[in-house]
C-alpha cells in the first residue's frame, strides 16, 4: 500500500475538456492506457472517480451513461498496473475531495452499469412486452424501447455538442442494456 505522500494528488492534476473543440471526446493521448479518473460537472464539482484499463473507452461510457454530468476529467495514468494502487488513488482523491462524489455513492450503479432500458420503456412499450407470447416478440419490444432510448441520448449528446459517433453494442441492445461496443 503507498502512503497518501506518494499517492498523486486530484487537486494538482491538470484538468482537461471532455470535448474538443470539433465535439469529440478530447482523449487521444489515452488511447489503450490504464489509469484512474475524475469526472468533473459544468460546474466543476466532482462527479465520479473511477480506474480503468482503457481510460479512453471509460470516459466514453460515462458519457453516454451521464452526459449532463461530464465536462472535464483530471487523469493519472499508471505504466505498471496494480488494482491495489488504482484503489489506494481513488481512496486518497475520495478523501481529498472530502464529499463522496453522486457516482462513488447513492448513483454509482448509473455511471458503472449499463442503461438498462425496461424501466424506461413507455407504457405501450411495456404493455406490449407484457402481451408478449413468445420470446421473439418480447425482444421486438425491447429492440424498440431500446432504439428509441438511445435515440433520445443521441440527441442529448448533440445538444452539448457532440460530434463523434458512437456504436453500442447490438446483442446487449436486444437484452436491453445500452452498451458501447
Amino acid at each position: 500500500m503507498s502512503t497518501p505522500s506518494e499517492l498523486p494528488s486530484l487537486q494538482n492534476l491538470e484538468r482537461h475538456p471532455y470535448l474538443n473543440s470539433d465535439g469529440s471526446v478530447a482523449d487521444n493521448f489515452l488511447v489503450g492506457q490504464v489509469g484512474i479518473y475524475a469526472i468533473f460537472d459544468d460546474q466543476e464539482i466532482l462527479q465520479f472517480v473511477g480506474y480503468s484499463r482503457n481510460v479512453s473507452v471509460s470516459l466514453r461510457q460515462h458519457l453516454i451513461r451521464k452526459p449532463e454530468q461530464c465536462y472535464s476529467f483530471k487523469v493519472q495514468t499508471i505504466t505498471r498496473p496494480s488494482r491495489q494502487v488504482l484503489e489506494d488513488i481513488r481512496q486518497h482523491w475520495l478523501r481529498e475531495n472530502g464529499v463522496v462524489p453522486p457516482g462513488n455513492g447513492e448513483a454509482e450503479a448509473e455511471w458503472t452499469q449499463s442503461i438498462d432500458v425496461k424501466p424506461l420503456m413507455t407504457e405501450e412499450e411495456r404493455q406490449g412486452f407484457s402481451e408478449a407470447l413468445d420470446e421473439g416478440k418480447k425482444t421486438k419490444w425491447v429492440k424498440q424501447a431500446a432504439r428509441r432510448i438511445q435515440e433520445n441520448l443521441l440527441e442529448r449528446l448533440a445538444a452539448r455538442g457532440v460530434t463523434e459517433s458512437f456504436r453500442f453494442n447490438p446483442k446487449l441492445k436486444q437484452q436491453g442494456l445500452l452498451e458501447l461496443k
